[in-house]
């Protein structure tokens, strides 16, 4: 008996952890774009633990800085709403896999969650995501839809994980989606690539 509820205690375990990649990997679904034909730029995941604590090279982030702050610049002077979403892990099996798999960076509650400096209060409206999909809260389609959005230009970073999953969950809805790759940061550019060309598959403008 001690054996079997040994057994069971583990397979448990390695359910919920198994879910919990999953959830982090997933692409949501959501409600159809219906008549909606503005713009929005959306920061992704523009915050100081990865900034400043990141795998990106200096080169990287100067360069893409430069390509940001110009793309915000040129939205508000158009009238374009600027969002930021900030990643916090807190579904349990997420910080848990965050803590074993990423140093800890990003779980809610831990330093370095904000908008880095370079970005802070640039955006005119902040969400927090919990995972990799930027739709996945259900906060993000109820804002784009009173904003009247339909076209989203997206950067940040990592160009092949959240990035590239919220243009997919983005695409789903019915969004027209453009990246610019000089505003989008890769830790890996092989990996990057690969997301790059399912992106461009799936009907995301790459410029």
């Amino acid at each position: 008996m001690t054996g079997f509820l040994f057994a069971l205690v583990i397979g448990c375990l390695a359910f919920w952890f198994a879910r919990g990649v999953w959830l982090i990997g997933r692409v949501s679904s959501g409600p159809k774009v219906q008549n909606q034909s503005a713009t929005a730029l959306v920061m992704i995941d523009l915050q100081t633990v990865f900034w400043r604590d990141g795998p990106y090279s200096p080169d990287q982030k100067a360069g893409a800085e430069t390509a940001i702050l110009q793309a915000v610049e040129r939205a508000k002077s158009h009238g374009i709403p600027v969002i930021a979403l900030r990643q916090e892990w807190s579904i349990p099996a997420t910080k848990v896999i965050a803590r074993l798999a990423m140093k800890g960076a990003a779980v809610a509650g831990t330093e370095g969650t904000e908008i880095a400096p370079p970005f802070a209060g640039k955006a005119d409206h902040t969400l927090v995501k919990r995972v990799q999909d930027g739709f996945e809260t259900g906060a993000l389609d109820p804002l784009l839809k009173k904003l009247g959005v339909g076209h989203l230009h997206l950067m940040g970073l990592d160009t092949a994980y959240c990035v590239a999953k919220t243009a997919l969950a983005a695409r789903a809805r019915g969004y027209r989606v453009t990246i610019d790759r000089r505003t989008i940061l890769a830790a890996d550019q092989k990996t990057a690539d690969k997301a790059l060309k399912q992106l461009e598959d799936n009907g995301v403008t790459l410029i």
